[in-house]
């Protein structure tokens, strides 16, 4: 492939919106609109109507603040390109989307199939939240929905489906990433005073990082490692090990976009080489949908195989990798993908966030990694780094796409054609799953969801079988077991215990320490 083909960074935009007033409501649209535009000047003063108008392919990472009915369409109409724009693509949910977006528009550019594409994605939560509130929905000179808009959008409200986690009342974000916390805080042998203490260092590190970062929701505020680990009414506990503040923030008002070209249009536009950064590759592949189906809880199959692919294409090793971030909506996501690239999880010399996690900088939805390609690439051009790597995740540790960054373009030439990794990763056998467990049993992995008053709501517990190892899903099955499993005091993971089925409940799986009558 010729040199001219190969893709580049050119132009990056970030806008946040910090007013909650009802009167300075932006809908995502016009964010995202701001971010493109910031991205266009931020590539070159000089040619931006040149630029703008050579726009021919839009991405846009799916929003959870409103239905449009053509979002790609309406900013292509809104910069003036609608006619000429060959592509235009709106992504299904999932943080792993940012990603993902761009390495196929970096594809494109390679391939000569477009000339300037614009990766981009935005979300008004905050906004929506107080013109709900206002009792103004749909808020004041938004787009007309493509559907009608009653309520605010929240990862935890949406409908579990028809299914075994559903049965259990567990499957929302809160839930399953801290069956992982658990498990992987098991399988290293910490304490929970422990594993406590790391989680809250980490995140007072990475409020550290968001503070100083102008973009983020909480710039110029850093929470401590005291204030963070103290679990209080103004901390409270959510899904157990995690309080309130290491959970995912998403009333934001965040969007950020980024503009990629060919060498040979960048030249022809007169964009610097000082602007440009190169992409080297991208991988992405998941794990079952299913999380009751997924080999353990202490590892990750997806992201270590899209962590290794996407450095083995762009040829770079880890060692390599001078700049990090990886999507952190709960601790246990750094954890892991740290632990696979051998970095230590605190005090580690190379940090493991750009931005400071969707905690203190901000969930933005779908689209927070589109604000590490954001910032990555300006500290690979402020010569912080020479080569960068972004961990997107989605779903419930469901799906990954990594990508790689660097100041220099590829040994090889060109840019990778295809995703190495296949769809969905099956080759890692998963323990065999007994819809109506009964007998002795071990616990595998486990959390606690709490009430707004402090007090435990619900235990939830995969464990095995002892007569046949075989895999179950269950809520507490009395009182005494939940709070031996809220109290935080010792290990339940390893715990014997009893499974039995809910007579009042088909398919529903209850468990319990002490040995039933009826069994």
């Amino acid at each position: 492939m010729a040199a001219s083909e190969t893709p580049i960074i050119v132009g990056v935009g970030d806008i946040k919106n910090r007013s909650t007033a009802v009167a300075d409501a932006k809908e995502p649209a016009t964010l995202m609109l701001e971010a493109i535009r910031a991205a266009i000047e931020d590539a070159s003063s000089s040619s931006t109507s040149q630029l703008q108008s050579a726009i021919d392919s839009i991405d846009v990472v799916k929003t959870w603040t409103w239905p449009y009915p053509d979002l790609p369409g309406l900013l292509a109409q809104k910069l003036g390109v609608e006619e000429k724009t060959k592509w235009k693509r709106y992504s299904e949910h999932g943080g792993d989307k940012p990603g993902k977006l761009f390495d196929e528009a970096a594809k494109r550019v390679a391939a000569g199939e477009c000339k300037v594409a614009v990766v981009t994605g935005g979300e008004a939560l905050a906004s929506l939240s107080a013109c709900a509130a206002a009792k103004k929905l749909p808020p004041p000179g938004w787009t007309a929905p493509s559907e009608a808009v009653d309520s605010v959008f929240t990862p935890t409200g949406r409908d579990l489906g028809n299914n075994l986690g559903a049965i259990h009342k567990i499957g929302a974000p809160i839930h399953v990433y801290p069956l992982y916390e658990n498990a992987f805080r098991a399988h290293r042998g910490q304490s929970l005073k422990e594993n406590h203490e790391e989680s809250a260092k980490l995140y007072a590190d990475f409020s550290k990082v968001a503070a100083e970062n102008k973009y983020a929701w909480n710039s110029g505020r850093a929470d401590s490692e005291e204030v963070i680990g103290k679990v209080d009414k103004k901390n409270r506990m959510i899904c157990y090990p995690y309080p309130l503040l290491m959970n995912a923030f998403n009333t934001v008002n965040l969007a950020s976009a980024v503009i990629l070209t060919s060498v040979s249009t960048a030249k022809a536009l007169g964009i610097p080489s000082s602007k440009w950064i190169y992409p080297l590759g991208g991988a992405g592949t998941k794990d079952s949908d299913e999380f009751w189906k997924r080999p353990n809880f202490y590892s990750s199959p997806s992201i270590s195989r899209s962590i290794d692919a996407s450095l083995q294409i762009s040829g770079v090793s880890k060692e390599d990798v001078d700049l990090i971030d990886i999507y952190s909506c709960f601790p246990i996501v750094p954890k892991i993908a740290a632990h696979h690239l051998g970095l230590p999880i605190v005090g580690g010399p190379k940090k493991l966030t750009l931005l400071g996690g969707l905690t203190s900088f901000g969930g933005a939805g779908n689209n927070y990694s589109m604000h590490a390609l954001t910032e990555m690439t300006r500290q690979l051009r402020d010569g912080k780094g020479k080569n960068g790597l972004v961990l997107c995740n989605g779903g419930v540790l469901s799906y990954q796409y990594v990508v790689v960054l660097s100041k220099e373009p590829r040994k090889e030439g060109g840019y990778p054609r295809e995703n190495p990794l296949p769809l969905q990763i099956i080759d890692v056998p998963a323990p065999d799953l007994v819809l109506d467990g009964e007998g002795e049993a071990v616990v595998e992995t486990y959390t606690v969801e709490f009430n707004r008053d402090g007090s435990p709501l619900q235990g939830h517990i995969i464990g095995r079988l002892r007569s046949n190892n075989k895999r179950f899903l269950a809520n507490h099955g009395d009182e005494n077991t939940l709070r031996q499993m809220a109290s935080g005091t010792g290990e339940v993971v390893g715990k014997s215990g009893w499974v039995w089925q809910d007579e009042k409940s088909r398919g529903r799986g209850l468990f319990a320490f002490a040995k039933p009558s009826r069994l």
